[in-house]
């Protein structure tokens, strides 16, 4: 299993979320911001600059940590379209696989079940944009609080439609808590591990995020099984311990690293090998 973070959970200063990284021995992260800045909005020489300093320590981006699919379903499909070819671009400068999606709010006064197939059309026409431009990317959708897929039962759904070389599941077990699902390991990974080629590293008791395995996230359970599977993809670090927002989340140096040390004690007593 490959480690990976959303750096900014560190800091917004390049030097510092490099550093840090270094420190916990992880060698890749998911560009989410930098310097106060969504990944959408940095410049081609901000990402230069990223890229230039990336490469100079020998660290290597696992995904575009992108907020596409977090906007309604009622605004035009050219708003996310357009997000997504910047999205794969980016990735391709910096030789990513992955780019991270959501699956939409739903419009004001409505609820977003109402909305399935609207959703199903508009992921589908980008990965058709994908397989038609033969961009050298793959969608990873985030079960996130609020969208379509915020249950198992809505990213099945999606899954079964789309899953396929360029549209796979990002598993966050701490989203599902904060959705009110029980019974984790059984009632989310259970159904969704067979589509699920990127994790998540998060966790959640009540109201309050938590390092990996002290939430109702059921993650150890999760670790142990996704190795038993022979899952050998990226597990990125999001853990939100100091605060969480719609497009970012944060928890300074130290908790980070409390974090990491959560995660690799789960690793090292179930044999549970981390690149």
């Amino acid at each position: 299993m490959l480690l990976s973070a959303f750096a900014d959970e560190i800091s917004q200063e390049l030097e510092e979320q490099l550093a840090v990284l270094a420190e916990c021995r992880i060698r890749f992260l998911d560009l989410r911001a930098m310097w106060k800045t969504n990944v959408m909005e940095l410049t081609d020489d901000q990402l230069r600059r990223i890229k230039r300093t990336m490469d100079d320590r020998g660290m290597g981006m696992a995904a575009v940590g992108s907020p596409i699919g977090k906007s309604r379903i009622d605004q035009p499909a050219s708003l996310e379209l357009d997000r997504l070819k910047r999205a794969a671009d980016i990735a391709e400068m910096f030789g990513a696989k992955y780019i991270r999606v959501f699956s939409f709010y739903a419009p004001e006064g409505k609820k977003i079940s109402d909305f399935g197939s609207a959703v199903i059309d508009r992921m589908g026409g980008w990965v058709d944009w994908i397989e038609t431009e033969h961009r050298p990317v793959v969608l990873t959708h985030e079960n996130e609080s609020d969208i379509y897929g915020d249950i198992p039962e809505r990213c099945e759904h999606i899954l079964q439609k789309l899953y396929g070389p360029k549209l796979v599941h990002c598993y966050d077990p701490g989203n599902f808590v904060a959705v009110g699902i029980t019974g984790s390991f059984e009632n989310a990974w259970q159904p969704l591990k067979k589509y699920v080629k990127f994790l998540h590293l998060k966790d959640r008791k009540a109201d309050a995020h938590t390092v990996c395995g002290a939430g109702a996230g059921e993650v150890e359970k999760i670790l142990i099984d996704a190795h038993k599977a022979g899952y050998d993809g990226f597990m990125t670090f999001e853990p939100h311990l100091r605060s969480a927002e719609q497009f970012a989340g944060f928890s300074g140096p130290e908790r980070f690293k409390a974090a990491v040390d959560a995660v690799r004690q789960i690793c090292d007593r179930n044999t549970i090998p981390l690149d």
